[in-house]
C-alpha cells in the first residue's frame, strides 16, 4: 500500500510539472477532436436514413466542417486559455464557436442542395455533430483539468506559506483562485472568498467557503486563518477599497492586487506576484479620464522634445508618448546616469520609437539652438527644474538660471523654430511663493504668459501655444516624502515630520503626467491649468498609514520626529492666488486659472537684470530682485526674511 502510495505521488508529481502546451498544438488537438465528431455525426446519421457512404463526399463535408469550425475556434480564440485551468469561460467560447460553426454549415448545405451540387448530408447531422462535438471538446478539457486538480491535490512537497481571502466570488475571481492555487512559483494559497452579500455567505463555491465582509474581521476563528486579502483593483468601488485597506492595516493583513486577467490567462510566464496595495491607494482619488483618442491624434508622427527627461514627471511622460504613435522623440537631460537608464527603457520598451538622447542643459543656449536646429520639434514638455526648496533656498542664483533662464532659453527657441506647443511644468509653490524654488517658478510662468501675449498681439499667423500645468506634490517623484518614509521604515525609524500640522495636496506621476497630455492637447495658449488634487493629505497621517503598511506599530516599533519646517516650507500649499478665479474645461480634473497678465517688455527686461545678478553669485541681490518682480514673494523660515 506504501509503494503503492509514492508511486501515486511520483506519477502525481510528473503531472502537474508537464509544461504548457503552445497554442497550436491546443488547436490542433480541437481540431483532430472536431474531425473525430464530425465522421461519428456523419456515419450516424447515414446509418438512420439507410444511404451508402461515399468517400469523396465525405471528405468535402469534413473539410467544410473543418474550415468553418476552424475559423471560428480562431475568432474567438477558444486555443489561447491553458487547459489544466479551463472553466466556464473556455466552455462558453467553445459552446459559442461551434454553434456558429454548425449554423453556417447548415447554411451551405441548404444552398449545396438547392443548388444541386452534390448530396452532403442530411440537415440533422448538423445537431448531432455540434452536441456531440462540444461534448468532447469539453469533457477532454475537463478530464485534464481534473487530473491537474487532483494532482495538485496529492503533491505533498508543495509550500504555500501565506494564505489568503479573495473579495468577491466573480467569475473572474474564481480563474484566478484556480490560477493561484495551481501555481508552483506563487507563494499564496487563497483559501476562501469574501462577499458583501449576505445571502451567499457560508455557502461554498469551488469548493471554498464564502465569508460575509462583516464577520472575517469579528470572528477571530476567521481572523487566524488568513494573512492576506486579495482584491482585483477593476472590480472595486474606491471607498471599498479604502475601508478595506484600513480594516488591513488596523489587523496587520496584507492587502493585494491582482494582476490585468491578459497577464495571466494566456500566458502563465507573465504572471509574477500579487502586489501589495501601497500608500498611493490611500489617497481616495477617483480614477483620471483623458481623451486618449483626441492625444494620438494630435501626436501622430509628431517630433516631441521633452527636457528634464531623466526625472520623475520628465521620465514618466517620456512613457506615456511613447504608447503613441509618435515620429520621433528627442530627450534631453543634463544627469547623464538617469538619462542613460531611461534611454534604457525606452529601447527596451518601445522598440519602435524613433528616439535621440541628449545630455544638454536648458541654459545652454548654443547648445539648445544647435538641438532646435538639428530636429525641429512639434511640441516640447518642458519639465527640467530644479525643484528641491532647501536646497534652492541655499542656491537662489542656480534656481534663476536653471528655472527662469532654462525656460526662457527653452520657450523663445520653441517661438524661432515654430514649435507648435509649448507645455510648461509648473508647481503649487508657485503660487503666494514662501521659498526661492516657488518664486523662480512663478516668475518663469509670467515669462512664458507674456511671451504668449506678445506673439497673440502681432498676429503673425504662426503663434506657438504656450500652456503652464501648475499641480503640487506628486507620490514617489524625486524629493517626493514617500520614498524617504519608505527608507526611513526599512532602517528602523525614526520617520521625521517636519511639522504636526503640515498638509500637502498629493497626486501620483501617472496621473500627473496624464493631466500634463490632456492639458497640452486642448490649451489655446496662454493658460494656467490647475489640476484637481484632490483633499489635502496631512503629512503625519500619512506616515503612521505607511508604517501600519508595513506591519509595525507608529510610536511602538518606529519612532515619529518632529524636526520643524525647513527653510522656506509653509504649512499648507495653494493651488491658486487669494484674486484668482478658475474656469472648467470639458475635463472636470483640470481647470483654467484666471492669472494677472504682465507686459512681455517688462517681464523680459526685469529678469534679463536678474540674470546678471545671479550671474554675480550674489544670493541676497539674487532674491532682493526677485521680490522686487513678484512682490507677494514672502520667505518663511528663511534667511531671506529680513528682505521682507
Amino acid at each position: 500500500m506504501t509503494t503503492l502510495k509514492r508511486l501515486l505521488n511520483s506519477v502525481f508529481f510528473m503531472i502537474e510539472r508537464i509544461p504548457f502546451l503552445p497554442k497550436w498544438i491546443i488547436f490542433g488537438l480541437d481540431i483532430f477532436i472536431v474531425s473525430i465528431s464530425f465522421t461519428i455525426s456523419y456515419l450516424i446519421c447515414l446509418n438512420l436514413i439507410n444511404v451508402s457512404y461515399c468517400l469523396e463526399t465525405y471528405l468535402i463535408d469534413l473539410l467544410l466542417c473543418i474550415i468553418a469550425t476552424g475559423s471560428f475556434f480562431f475568432i474567438f480564440k477558444t486555443y489561447v486559455g491553458i487547459i489544466r485551468y479551463s472553466g466556464f469561460r473556455d466552455a462558453l467560447r467553445v459552446f459559442i464557436s461551434l454553434l456558429c460553426a454548425n449554423i453556417l454549415l447548415f447554411l451551405i448545405n441548404i444552398w449545396i442542395k438547392a443548388n444541386n451540387v452534390h448530396f452532403i448530408m442530411p440537415n440533422n447531422v448538423f445537431f448531432i455533430n455540434f452536441i456531440l462535438t462540444f461534448t468532447s471538446v469539453f469533457f477532454c478539457k475537463m478530464i485534464v483539468r481534473l487530473l491537474f486538480d487532483y494532482a495538485k491535490t496529492n503533491d505533498s512537497g508543495r509550500n504555500k506559506s501565506v494564505k489568503v481571502l479573495v473579495y468577491e466570488a466573480t467569475q473572474f475571481n474564481i480563474d484566478l483562485v484556480r490560477f493561484i492555487n495551481h501555481s508552483d512559483t506563487l507563494k499564496y494559497k487563497v483559501i476562501g472568498f469574501i462577499s458583501t452579500e449576505a445571502n451567499i455567505a457560508n455557502k461554498r463555491i469551488a469548493n471554498m467557503p464564502i465569508y460575509h465582509i462583516e464577520n472575517i474581521f469579528q470572528d477571530m476563528k476567521i481572523l487566524l486563518q488568513f494573512q492576506g486579502i486579495v482584491i482585483n483593483p477593476r472590480e472595486i468601488e474606491r471607498q471599498e477599497k479604502q475601508l478595506l485597506l484600513e480594516q488591513c492595516i488596523k489587523y496587520k493583513k496584507d492587502l493585494l492586487s491582482s494582476p490585468p486577467m491578459e497577464d495571466w490567462s494566456g500566458d502563465s510566464h507573465k504572471f509574477r506576484n500579487l502586489k501589495k496595495v501601497k500608500i498611493e491607494d490611500l489617497l481616495q482619488r477617483i480614477p483620471i479620464e483623458i481623451d486618449i483618442k483626441s492625444i494620438a491624434k494630435n501626436l501622430n508622427c509628431k517630433t516631441l522634445m521633452i527636457t528634464g527627461a531623466a526625472g520623475s514627471i520628465g521620465s514618466e511622460i517620456v512613457r506615456q508618448v511613447s504608447k503613441f504613435n509618435i515620429g520621433f522623440l528627442l530627450i534631453c537631460d543634463i544627469a547623464e546616469s538617469p538619462l542613460h537608464e531611461i534611454d534604457l527603457e525606452l529601447k527596451d520598451k518601445y522598440p519602435h520609437i524613433e528616439s535621440k538622447s541628449v545630455i544638454a542643459n536648458v541654459r545652454d543656449y548654443d547648445l539648445m539652438r544647435q538641438i532646435f536646429e538639428t530636429y525641429k520639434p512639434d511640441l516640447v514638455y518642458h519639465a527640467a527644474a530644479y525643484k528641491h526648496v532647501p536646497l534652492m533656498e541655499e542656491h537662489p542664483c542656480e534656481a534663476i538660471l536653471t528655472n527662469v533662464l532654462g525656460t526662457k532659453v527653452i520657450a523663445d527657441l520653441a517661438v524661432e523654430y515654430n514649435t507648435e506647443v509649448f507645455i510648461m511644468i509648473s508647481t503649487d509653490k508657485a503660487v503666494n511663493p514662501s521659498n526661492v524654488m516657488g518664486a523662480s517658478k512663478r516668475i518663469a510662468e509670467i515669462y512664458v504668459q507674456s511671451l504668449f501675449k506678445k506673439l497673440k498681439g502681432e498676429k503673425t499667423g504662426q503663434t506657438t501655444r504656450f500652456i503652464t500645468t501648475r499641480f503640487g506634490n506628486v507620490l514617489g517623484s524625486n524629493g517626493s516624502v514617500i520614498p524617504r518614509f519608505e527608507k526611513q521604515i526599512n532602517e528602523g525609524g525614526p520617520i521625521t515630520v517636519t511639522h504636526p500640522d503640515i498638509f500637502r495636496y498629493f497626486m501620483t506621476i501617472s496621473e500627473a503626467c496624464r493631466l500634463v497630455l490632456e492639458a497640452g492637447n486642448f490649451g489655446k495658449g496662454g493658460e494656467v491649468f490647475v489640476f484637481d488634487m484632490g483633499e489635502p493629505v496631512k503629512i503625519i497621517d500619512m506616515a503612521e498609514k505607511m508604517i501600519r503598511l508595513a506591519g509595525l506599530t507608529p510610536g511602538l516599533d518606529i519612532e515619529v520626529v518632529y524636526t520643524g519646517l525647513r527653510p522656506g516650507e509653509k504649512l499648507c500649499e495653494e493651488l491658486l492666488y487669494d484674486d484668482e478665479t478658475v474656469k472648467p474645461t470639458h475635463n472636470p480634473k483640470i481647470k483654467i486659472g484666471s492669472v494677472k497678465e504682465y507686459d512681455y517688455e517688462e517681464v523680459k527686461d526685469a529678469i534679463l537684470d536678474l540674470f546678471e545678478v545671479a550671474k554675480t553669485y550674489q544670493s541676497y541681490e539674487v532674491v532682493k530682485q526677485m521680490k522686487k518682480i513678484i512682490p507677494e514673494f514672502i520667505s518663511q523660515n528663511s534667511e531671506y526674511l529680513e528682505l521682507d
